[in-house]
């Protein structure tokens, strides 16, 4: 019989979260540390404050690919490339240690405690930096790379940080919309967006000037969506899901979403468009905590 508890971590390029989660999926404790220094150090120490014999096993989520054992590819923690978490874990604390895609398992988080709850079928993409998704297919989660943000959608397009060409994340990310706004800026054209020359830009920062009317910033944010539409019919083509559910800090904006679901309902088979909601996550950020604690139920 399972243990009342697991210990659910979620390692991305800033922050290492660490959390007890109970079966079904509620937070009871979580700390936060850097995931600089000594990584496996930090990441050691955190799960030895929270763990005890009431702890089922550890699940991992990480931002790369992995083969369930080592990350194959860390593009925002390279130095983590090839570690054996699994082995490592299970000798230092006897228990059984599951690692995945955060994105997937973000994924598997929201149908156990949230948006996806009472879905059978929905796909989840998270919209920031980069681009990532999950599929629950059936109420199970679907063992697939879930490289969700590199599908073509302008082939031939843009280098992607993946080494590809015309990748949904090379157009519909906040990475690219940064790299569009800093071009623009480079070359003078007409926006108020000309006032951050030399310094950084955000996403924040571009949908601050859209909202004030600027011309380009507008458009950024409308051809990002138009890509993201694009990449949401194909996902409602294959997967026919009840919902496409969207987190990430690009959720807010308004203007990306509405173009994004417009494009889609242009796009996809006007049948699976119409029984597919386009929904907010409800966990955001803890999705991904709870669905690493939910791989150790199997």
């Amino acid at each position: 019989m399972s243990k009342p508890f697991s210990i659910g971590v979620d390692l991305g390029g800033t922050n290492l979260r660490v959390a007890v989660v109970s079966r079904e999926g509620a937070i009871v404790n979580k700390i936060t540390v850097l995931s600089t220094g000594n990584v496996i150090e930090s990441l050691t120490g955190a799960i030895e404050r929270l763990f005890s014999d009431k702890i089922n096993g550890i699940g991992l989520a990480v931002a790369g690919l992995t083969d369930g054992r080592k990350i194959l590819t860390a593009p925002n923690l390279p130095i983590l490339k090839e570690i054996d978490f699994v082995g490592l874990l299970n000798e230092r604390f006897s228990t059984p240690v599951y690692l995945g895609n955060d994105a997937s398992v973000a994924a598997l988080g929201e149908s156990v405690a949230g948006a996806g709850k009472d879905l059978n079928t929905f796909v989840m993409l998270t919209l920031g930096t980069g681009i990532g998704g999950g599929v629950v297919y059936n109420r199970k989660l679907l063992s697939i790379a879930g490289e969700l943000g590199h599908v073509i959608v302008e082939p031939g397009g843009r280098l992607c940080g993946c080494g590809g060409k015309g990748c949904l994340e090379a157009y519909a990310s906040a990475r690219a919309m940064i790299s569009v706004a800093m071009e623009a800026i480079e070359l003078k054209r007409e926006t108020m967006m000309r006032k951050n020359a030399g310094f950084s830009i955000t996403p924040a920062d571009i949908y601050k000037y859209a909202a004030e009317g600027d011309p380009l910033a507008i458009e950024i944010f409308k051809t990002a969506g138009f890509y993201l539409g694009i990449g949401i019919a194909n996902y409602i083509n294959i997967f026919g899901p009840e919902a496409i559910i969207l987190t990430g800090g690009l959720t807010g904006a308004d203007i990306y979403v509405e173009k994004a679901i417009k494009t889609a309902a242009t796009s996809a088979f006007k049948e699976l468009f119409a029984k597919a909601k386009i929904i907010p996550s409800t966990l955001g950020g803890d999705a991904g905590i709870i669905g690493a604690a939910e791989l150790t139920y199997g």
